[in-house]
């Protein structure tokens, strides 16, 4: 069982809403935005809401960009990316200016087109459907189908993934989840999504 769980603390998360989910499940874990901690941590969780480029900016900054490719890349520790969380993940991120993500999935960040999304609006607000391969590990005991909350008007473009992944369709199917070895994301809030976001969380920590 996972023993040190830390929350990055980097100005730009939800991180009180995800240190509760996890002491519903009781989970121990610690907010920190202290690079030594995070490098030491046996599970990263980087949660996040906001400017692409300014996360990235203050990430880099702060040290914990390089502290957390360590312990991710380095140490190989695993770690759930949630929302911008998950985003920061990519190659790269196009919002207030094209910006170098951490490059843990390949792809780029982008906001949802006109042409795509018709008469539904920008940002994606509330619970839609996510379509998961049965044999996931973040999914496991979810279905096939399963309800999460969204907040986001950016999305992860990418193609030819390793590992497994999730959809979401809002006017256009788009990569609602990730998982690779010991790199997790969700652009979902698991947090904010009730009974099905807290055995997601269960089933990062327990992967």
């Amino acid at each position: 069982m996972t023993t040190e769980i830390v929350v990055i603390d980097y100005g730009m998360g939800n991180l009180w809403s995800v240190s509760s989910a996890l002491n519903y499940l009781g989970r121990k874990s610690v907010i920190s935005g202290d690079p030594a901690r995070v490098v030491r941590a046996d599970a990263l969780i980087l949660p996040g809401v906001g400017s692409f480029r300014q996360a990235i900016e203050v990430l880099r900054a702060n040290g914990l960009a390089e502290a957390i490719t360590e312990a991710v890349l380095g140490r190989r520790r695993k770690i759930l990316g949630i929302c911008l969380g998950m985003q920061l993940f990519a190659e790269s991120g196009s919002e207030d200016g094209l910006s170098q993500g951490l490059g843990f999935i390949p792809g780029v960040v982008d906001r949802f087109s006109n042409e795509e999304l018709g008469v539904l609006k920008v940002p994606h607000i509330g619970f839609n459907q996510v379509k998961a391969s049965d044999n996931s590990r973040l999914f496991q005991g979810l279905g096939g189908s399963t309800d999460f909350y969204f907040v986001h008007s950016y999305r992860l473009l990418s193609e030819n993934l390793p590992g497994q992944s999730a959809t979401c369709r809002y006017g256009v199917d788009f990569l609602a989840a990730y998982e690779h070895e010991n790199i997790f994301a969700t652009q979902f809030h698991p947090e904010k999504s009730q009974t099905n976001g807290l055995l997601l969380l269960k089933n990062f920590l327990d992967s």
